[in-house]
């Protein structure tokens, strides 16, 4: 790809740049050698050498349901459904209802966990496909699954365990951050896909519950466990994925203090969790602002992207062409992506994963067009 300087174009044109590149390389990559057509699956990961799918072990729900966005959101209505079909055929537990983790080589479920990730991937993703192609189905599974997350999952005081047995009758996972914020980012898609005020709700709920339990109080930062939790941590990817999220929620979570406490996340993650000279983003800090993890993984840095895209502040959107620029020399190929990258720039994981296209999708749509 060609590097581009900031003062070459606007962030529009920038913007436009990477949205190229995904319709005309990323996309075709999983609708082509990514996709299992025996099984009606995406791999989990193809080569970065040659683009072909990694030896298949398992298939996961969340992998599914994050290609049925992509492909929902992009307007290619027939592949969505396919996936929609293969997501109610594949993963469905008829049994104990809810959603397997994962399916074997074979298509036989393999992890029968019940994984509140998973769910909130579930929901989000047929959201977005019962919003945009006016399937009934999708939008009767978001009901369906929403309440079944409400019943099954929920934990004390308005939050909900991470994973629970096969039968939903033993706890095997209690309340950690990430689960919880892509249950607020599917609530928030379902609340725009049906218009039912009931997810304005266990919206507000749920952010009291996180403003609680997690908000890290000296830098407002969304903690990866609960606060006081043995080693703790905090990703500036997820705070940037936070800010974008409450930034959705509009007024609705004016009460929990999540609005003020981001603003100040944001600032912290910026300033201590992003590399000044290169644009790139750490995995983890500690609760002093220390890098933990320095890891560069690409959906940090996409989210990134987002919040500054999302900022009300000029000054620190005026920063986008610049790291739309060094993201666009650092994190993408002609042929794909680079997952992930070592801060001296080395590439530390060199298979790309079927999972990160909704993190280039959700980002791109939030750049100016």
């Amino acid at each position: 790809m060609h590097s581009m300087n900031p003062s070459a174009g606007s962030t529009v044109a920038l913007a436009a740049a990477l949205r190229d590149h995904f319709a005309n390389v990323v996309l075709p990559m999983w609708r082509g050698a990514g996709f299992n057509t025996a099984l009606k699956l995406p791999y989990e990961a193809v080569s970065a050498e040659n683009r072909q799918p990694l030896p298949a072990e398992r298939y996961r729900a969340m992998a599914c349901a994050r290609q049925l966005f992509v492909f929902s959101q992009a307007g290619d209505a027939g592949h969505a459904q396919v996936l929609f079909d293969s997501l109610m055929h594949t993963f469905q537990d008829t049994r104990n209802g809810g959603w397997f983790y994962s399916v074997d080589a074979q298509g036989a479920p393999l992890d029968t966990t019940k994984d509140l990730y998973t769910h909130a991937f579930v929901v989000f993703a047929c959201a977005e496909f019962g919003r945009r192609h006016g399937n009934p189905d999708a939008l009767e599974t978001v009901h369906r699954t929403s309440a079944l997350i409400q019943s099954q999952f929920a934990a004390d005081d308005d939050l909900f365990n991470a994973a629970l047995s096969a039968d939903f009758g033993r706890v095997t996972g209690t309340p950690v951050q990430n689960p919880l914020m892509h249950l607020t980012e599917a609530w928030l898609a379902a609340r725009e896909a049906t218009r039912d005020n009931a997810f304005d709700a266990a919206l507000r709920r749920l952010a009291g519950a996180v403003a609680r339990h997690f908000v890290h109080a000296p830098t407002g930062c969304i903690a990866e466990l609960p606060i006081d939790a043995a080693d703790n941590r905090l990703e500036p990817g997820h705070q940037f994925e936070w800010f974008w999220l409450v930034r959705q929620a509009g007024g609705l979570f004016d009460d929990s203090g999540l609005v003020e406490s981001l603003q100040r996340a944001f600032a912290f993650a910026r300033q201590l969790g992003v590399d000044e000279t290169t644009g790139g983003v750490y995995a983890s800090l500690d609760e002093a602002g220390q890098i933990k993890d320095a890891t560069q993984r690409i959906w940090a840095q996409t989210e990134y992207l987002r919040a500054l895209a999302s900022h009300d502040d000029a000054a620190v959107r005026a920063a986008l062409p610049r790291q739309i620029t060094l993201f666009e020399q650092r994190f993408l190929r002609p042929a794909g992506w680079f997952e992930c990258k070592t801060p001296a720039g080395d590439v530390a994981r060199a298979d790309m994963p079927s999972t990160t296209p909704y993190h280039l999708a959700t980002a791109y749509d939030a750049l100016p067009s």
